[in-house]
Formats: structure tokens, sequence, C-alpha cells
């Protein structure tokens, strides 16, 4: 595999809108259930076990069965009741189909893209990700790595733009969350479809209020 493509996708300069988007930190801090501190380190925890459990199953079986993607979509839209947190991931997902077509030289991401654009998939976040690292020869575990790290990534960003901790914390606890990660990653990366689960279910909760908060800096 080529490791420099690996380095591309997984760099926060890839425009896929992801920044956009708090995962449901933003509704928490304003509820005042999250601050700094361990009540941080905690919502990353239940943040990342949150994907491990409801998203990294999905990137496995679009990667495994690209040409089956619609009913992993529909898998996904059915499992995302959060109205929220469903269209945040119909939004990536599109936006990293659209970015994807326009930058790589796929044949199969562009008809994927395609197939989004003409209504015919909902172009769910996790699905498209799975699918448009197979188009690309990127290996299955290889790409739900990306997947969890970037998940990390979009919280720890969101907090330093909500002022909850500062640059250089925001990589120490990066760096701090490591064992957490590879946990996640050993624990959910087999996990099929028939095996979606939804661990933290206040922070579905918290997210669904982003529509209703007075003020917010972030979609979701």
């Amino acid at each position: 595999m080529n490791r420099w493509l690996l380095l591309q996708l997984s760099d926060s300069a890839f425009p896929v809108g992801g920044f956009a988007h708090s995962a449901g930190l933003e509704a928490a801090v304003q509820l005042g259930e999250v601050g700094p501190g361990s009540a941080l380190s905690s919502f990353v925890a239940s943040a990342l076990w949150q994907v491990g459990l409801g998203a990294l199953p999905l990137v496995r079986a679009a990667h495994e069965r690209p040409l089956d993607i619609a009913a992993v979509d529909d898998a996904c839209d059915a499992f995302l009741v959060n109205h929220v947190a469903n269209r945040a991931s119909r939004t990536q997902g599109r936006a990293f189909l659209a970015t994807s077509a326009r930058v790589f030289p796929s044949a199969e991401i562009r008809r994927l893209d395609a197939a989004v654009r003409a209504r015919e998939a909902l172009g769910h976040h996790a699905p498209a990700f799975g699918a448009a690292f197979a188009a690309l020869g990127v290996p299955r575990e290889d790409a739900q790595a990306v997947y969890l790290h970037a998940s990390l990534r979009g919280v720890v960003s969101a907090a330093v733009r909500l002022g909850l901790i500062g640059p250089l914390e925001a990589q120490r606890l990066q760096l701090e969350s490591a064992p957490l990660l590879d946990a996640v990653l050993h624990e959910c990366e087999d996990h099929g479809i028939d095996e979606l689960a939804q661990p933290a279910p206040l922070l579905d909760l918290f997210g669904a209020t982003q529509d209703r908060l007075y003020s917010r800096l972030f979609q979701s």
C-alpha cells in the first residue's frame, strides 16, 4: 500500500468538513455536562467507544462489500435515529465522496459520488469511508484506524475551539488516548453490522439537542 496515500487521507488538511462538527460536545458543554478536566476525558472515551461500536462495523462492511454499499448505507440510516447525528453523517459522507472523487483517479469513487448526487444513495459517512478506502486499495484495518483517529481528532479540535483546553493540552490528550484507541480498535474491528451498538446513550441525547442551542459554532 502507498503510505503517502494513507498519510494524505488521514491529514486534517484533507477537506471533508469534519471540523464543522463536535460529535455532541458543544451541546454537552452548554448543558453543563462537560467542562475542562476529567469530564472532557470521560466524554472523549465515551465518544471513541461510540465510534468503535456504532461506526467501525459499517466501515468494515462497506470495505468488504463495496458493491453492496446501498444495503450498508440503509443499515446506517436505520441505526442513526438521532436526527442531528443522521444529518451530520450524511453531510460528512457526501463531502468525503465529493472531495475524493475530485482528488483521486478512481472510477469506483466517482460512481459512488454520482450515486449520492443523484439521490440513489444516502452517502452516510462510515459506509462511504469504507467503500472509498477499498477503492483506493487501503487495507480494511488501516481504514478503520484512520476513521477512529479522525473521530478523536475531531472531538479534541472541537474542545479547543470551545475553549475547554488549549492546543498543547489537546495534543497531550491525543497522546494519552493512544491506549484507548488500541483497545477500541482491538475490540471492535471485527464486529459486523448485526453487532452495531449505542454504548453511550447520554452522548446521543446531548447531541440531539444541537438544533435547539441558543448559539452554536458547530452543526452537530
